[in-house]
């Protein structure tokens, strides 16, 4: 196949992993005409329950890669923390979207930091910490506090201490694993905003509207889009995400997290190249949402304009307190629910969210928020705050 020719209807698109961001790729591309096969451990997971094939296997597995490979026309992925030597491995077979070159730099912090700070991304500043003496040397440059973290399989607040005085250096340094890690000073911090940006295999780059994020115990709690920032600091943030986008060579969409300073500095924490749970508020609030144009990019298709009907909100449905309120959401007036088929209601798990829509230009402040969320403002982060996290 042609590497650059759109895929015809019926085509197939693999997906490497099994949980809910292939579940709504997978649904995405069904609604383009395409089918979909997952490479998963799980039979019974997110994505199996809509694909119209599996291949249950290992990711490193060469037999399930290679019988996986022979039965897709394209290859991407839902999550990062699988095999980039795995994803060469099928690039051999056909396109693979994003490549493993992209891969291997967002999964490791010090990859991914090295190669914005060498394409002149602006970031927090950081200090690459291979043994005490660097941790050490870091809290010397970056002053404490300070936050260190695993270079890989951080995600929800996981695989990072935030260090206090300099008593707790050895103590962090010990606790996290594997080595290297990375420091980050911490920022003045006002807020998290996020942009999903998405470059087709023409090089057409499309930007959704620059979103504010909001934890709740180190999980991603409520996105509200657009962020309620002025109009210049969400264009560069659009700005940073297409540069970034382009020093990659992206084909796909890709979530790009950022911290705003109180003095209005945008600083990049890290990178995503698949769909985000930042953007799920597309999914309802934009004529084509962020896994349409995943799917669109990653078959060769002309990306249509990433625009916004409507304002949103989204709120994260996580473990068996968010799910205890169920009953009262599928009964709340324009509570839009979207669940992902687990199984288990585990506490942190993200079991799904909802959306809220409100007029173009009209996104209501806290109160108003809290209101519309009803018995889900129970457990929310509230809207004016904010956390240097993940």
């Amino acid at each position: 196949m042609n590497d650059t020719a759109a895929l015809p209807p019926n085509a197939v698109i693999g997906i490497v992993g099994g949980g809910q961001l292939g579940r709504m790729s997978a649904i995405a591309a069904a609604q383009l005409g395409y089918r979909t096969h997952i490479l998963t451990q799980d039979a019974s997971g997110p994505a199996a329950q809509v694909a119209d094939a599996i291949t249950l296997g290992a990711y490193d597995d060469p037999a399930a890669l290679e019988a996986f490979a022979r039965a897709v026309d394209v290859v991407t992925f839902e999550f990062e923390n699988i095999s980039a030597d795995a994803l060469d491995h099928l690039s051999r077979h056909c396109p693979v979207r994003p490549s493993g070159h992209i891969l291997r730099i967002s999964q490791d912090r010090l990859a991914e930091k090295t190669f914005l700070s060498e394409a002149g991304i602006p970031l927090a500043p950081w200090h690459a910490v291979l043994n005490r003496a660097d941790l050490h040397d870091a809290a010397k440059s970056l002053g404490l506090p300070l936050i260190l973290k695993t270079t890989r399989n951080g995600y929800d607040g996981k695989g990072q201490i935030r260090v206090h005085d300099a008593a707790e250096l050895d103590n962090a340094f010990d606790t996290l694993a594997p080595h290297p890690l990375v420091a980050e000073g911490m920022v003045d911090f006002a807020s998290e905003l996020s942009v999903m940006v998405a470059r087709g295999t023409d090089g057409t780059i499309r930007c959704f509207d620059t979103v504010q994020n909001k934890h709740w115990q180190g999980i991603l709690d409520l996105t509200l889009a657009p962020a309620p920032v002025m109009d210049a600091i969400a264009q560069d943030a659009q700005t940073l995400a297409t540069n970034i986008a382009q020093a990659l060579d992206l084909v796909g969409i890709m979530g790009v997290e950022m911290f705003l300073s109180r003095s209005g500095t945008l600083l990049v924490n890290e990178i995503a190249p698949r769909p985000h749970n930042s953007g799920h508020w597309t999914m309802d609030a934009c004529p084509q949402d962020q896994f349409d144009l995943h799917i669109r990019a990653v078959a060769g298709l002309p990306l249509p304009p990433a625009v916004r009907h409507s304002d949103a909100v989204m709120k994260n449905l996580v473990g068996p307190e968010d799910m205890a309120l169920w009953p009262d959401i599928v009964a709340t007036p324009g509570h839009i629910p979207h669940l992902y088929g687990k199984e288990q209601a585990l506490p942190g798990r993200k079991m799904g969210h909802v959306n809220l829509l409100f007029p173009f230009g009209s996104l209501p402040g806290e109160f108003g928020i809290r209101a519309a969320l009803g018995s889900l403002a129970t457990r929310c982060a509230a809207p004016d705050l904010a956390e240097q996290d993940s």
